[in-house]
């Protein structure tokens, strides 16, 4: 598959235009969001793109990702969007807007399965293998061609992805029930911020 990367640095360019549908992923230093600082964005049109944005970690000064974080005509999707959505708001200082997340969807959905990890959802939905042995790598500094294609590969799926879950939900009556939950992700960001990183519903 011949992908179309392309690496900004700092923002996203003025000219660029997207579409209102996109697919993000982002890639941090580590899991503390206190310790570890958000490093990339990664977004995807769905058309084998990837938009690679090195953050400046010292001002995150980002204006037109920020812009488009903020806009509510624009869907993004996402995988695991509790964790992409805290760092966001941490460093970046922005409630993104209409948010969707594979991974709610997909244990609302494929309650046949235990498995809901992005690689697994990739097997299913669209028949290719992807290797995640590269999330652990140091995204800080200069970028691989490596780390590059896996990041692309982190974004590039995930609209086919969304619709296959979303066909499921509707065919199994449950998109109510995910339309209602993943309208509390903020609220779980906000949750993760103020420390309260275990199940509050638990008894």
């Amino acid at each position: 598959m011949n992908l179309d990367i392309k690496l900004h640095k700092e923002d996203l360019p003025d000219e660029l235009t997207l579409s209102d549908k996109i697919s993000v992923d982002c890639e941090f230093m580590g899991l503390n969001v206190e310790r570890d600082k958000l490093c990339l964005v990664q977004i995807s049109t769905g058309n084998n793109d990837a938009h690679i944005i090195k953050l400046n970690r010292e001002s995150y000064k980002a204006p037109n990702l920020i812009k488009i974080f903020a806009d509510k005509n624009i869907n993004k999707i996402f995988h695991y969007a509790r964790a992409d959505l805290l760092f966001i708001k941490k460093y970046l200082n922005v409630k993104v807007e209409n948010v969707n997340c594979t991974k709610i969807m997909s244990k609302i959905a494929r309650s046949y399965s235990d498995k809901h990890g992005l690689k697994d959802l990739v097997k299913e939905f669209t028949g290719n293998d992807i290797s995640k042995t590269l999330q652990s790598s140091d995204f800080g500094g200069d970028l691989s061609e490596k780390q590059l294609q896996y990041c692309a590969k982190d974004v590039i799926y995930l609209h086919e992805i969304y619709e296959g879950l979303k066909k499921i939900l509707v065919r199994e009556k449950r998109y109510t029930l995910y339309d209602e939950t993943i309208k509390f992700i903020h609220s779980r960001v906000d949750l993760d911020l103020a420390s309260f990183t275990a199940d509050i519903w638990s008894h």
